[in-house]
């Protein structure tokens, strides 16, 4: 397989291995963290779940990759990206055991979510700081190979971490705060595995860090920039790219309403236990999963065939008809369907966007549009969750909050449909 034959050609690399560990280790631990605390949130036995609960804990995971992740650059062009990796993973280690620590003392709520949101908020830093070190360790031709493989083997260890995670808390010990631990030592590995690169090694330059701007300027300059792409995104000619962000966005926010639907279906409606719950949770999870790995297989020929804007027409279409027609009887396989079907349509739609961005914005705002992109994104899906405390009841079952849904996506497949067809038609009119 070509995949595997590139990893290979990239494992030759001393440096990239050392590094490809960190982020797999620290990855690994973030799927178990997050899962520990989901667990945690939703279904302890002695905590009665509401989804103003789940609303806050999405807020605690996501919000922080929102708030501050466009500036996390402007100190990683100062610090020692090494230095982050192993500082970054040492507090991690320590705050993910001070969470422990609070899952079982009788402590209020808050202090619990404030603990969660640090571990989350450095989470962002060794993120930014693994893609940013990626030139250090390969050459420039096989940067772009680096670049696609070594993000996919992180998510990758992620999702292994998060199923990890499941299979100790369902199989080992009923016990989040273990779970927890399991995260810290993993981070913790992450730390020393950090150590077997040298300091300087990952850069930034000295020279180079020493001509940056104040701090303080370099944050306000941040915020222009961010700003400036904005600007370029809500040109006339980019119209398309700004259409396909303010779709997916709406795909966000409904794939948030309805993961927070099936976590009180799984806690209350669905099963009679809590560890039922959560074994059917990593059931839906993984039915989804493979919704999104469907959608990698399938979307590249469909794009081919119909274009991108189309195949969002054809992903938001399909959501429309198929989740309440699976969704509304609230029973166990039809969700599971309704799963697969969401991660399928959501993966999709998100392909062809990242794609229509790609092509229609200029090189030089690129990466600014994506920092854009990723805080829409995200607190999508925090409002989303947000939105969904308000209309659910307690076990869950929502026939309005479905409704609404489909309504949302039916939208963004009428809306891009006719921008499609008025695109199409202006372009053979400049053909004629």
């Amino acid at each position: 397989m070509p995949v595997l034959r590139d990893l290979r050609l990239l494992l030759r690399f001393g440096n990239f291995r050392r590094l490809l560990a960190v982020r797999l280790l620290s990855q690994c631990a973030d799927g178990v963290y997050q899962v520990a605390l989901a667990a945690y949130v939703v279904f302890s036995p002695e905590k009665q779940t509401s989804a103003a609960a789940i609303a806050s804990a999405m807020a605690v995971l996501l919000l922080p990759y929102s708030l501050v992740g466009p500036f996390a650059g402007v100190l990683l062009d100062r610090w020692r990206r090494r230095q982050v990796f192993l500082y970054g993973n040492l507090l991690r280690a320590l705050l993910a055991s001070a969470t422990a620590v609070l899952m079982i003392a009788p402590v209020p709520d808050w202090l619990f979510y404030v603990s969660a949101l640090c571990v989350t908020a450095v989470n962002r830093f060794v993120l930014a700081g693994l893609s940013a070190a990626l030139p250090r360790v390969v050459d420039a031709e096989r940067l772009v190979m680096a670049n696609s493989l070594s993000p996919t083997a992180g998510t990758l260890a992620a999702t292994a971490g998060g199923g990890l995670a499941f299979v100790v808390r369902l199989a080992v010990a009923d016990s989040d705060a273990a779970v927890v631990l399991l995260g810290a030592a993993l981070y913790l590995c992450g730390a020393l595995a950090a150590l077997r690169m040298t300091r300087d090694l990952l850069g930034p330059d000295s020279a180079s860090a020493s001509v940056q701007p104040r701090f303080t300027a370099a944050l306000a300059g941040t915020a222009r920039d961010l700003a400036a792409g904005v600007r370029h995104l809500a040109e006339p000619r980019r119209r398309g790219a700004a259409m396909a962000l303010g779709a997916m966005t709406l795909m966000r926010f409904c794939y948030g309403a309805l993961l927070v639907m099936l976590l009180m279906l799984c806690r209350y409606a669905l099963t009679s236990a809590t560890g039922d719950g959560l074994a059917l949770l990593g059931l839906a999870l993984g039915v989804s999963g493979a919704g999104f790995f469907a959608a990698a297989v399938v979307t590249p020929g469909a794009v081919g065939r119909l274009g991108p804007g189309r195949w969002i027409v054809v992903c938001a279409g399909a959501a429309a008809v198929l989740e309440p027609a699976l969704g509304l009887p609230f029973a166990t396989v039809p969700l599971l369907a309704a799963a697969f079907v969401l991660g399928l349509t959501t993966q999709g739609a998100k392909i062809a966007t990242d794609t229509i961005v790609q092509s229609s914005v200029d090189d030089g705002f690129r990466g600014r549009i994506f920092s854009v992109y990723d805080v829409l994104f995200n607190v999508s899906f925090v409002g989303a969750a947000g939105v969904a405390a308000l209309m659910l009841p307690p076990d869950g079952r929502s026939a309005a909050l479905v409704i609404t849904v489909s309504l949302i996506y039916g939208v963004i497949a009428v809306i891009m449909a006719r921008f499609a067809h008025t695109s199409g038609s202006h372009q053979r009119h400049r053909l004629i």
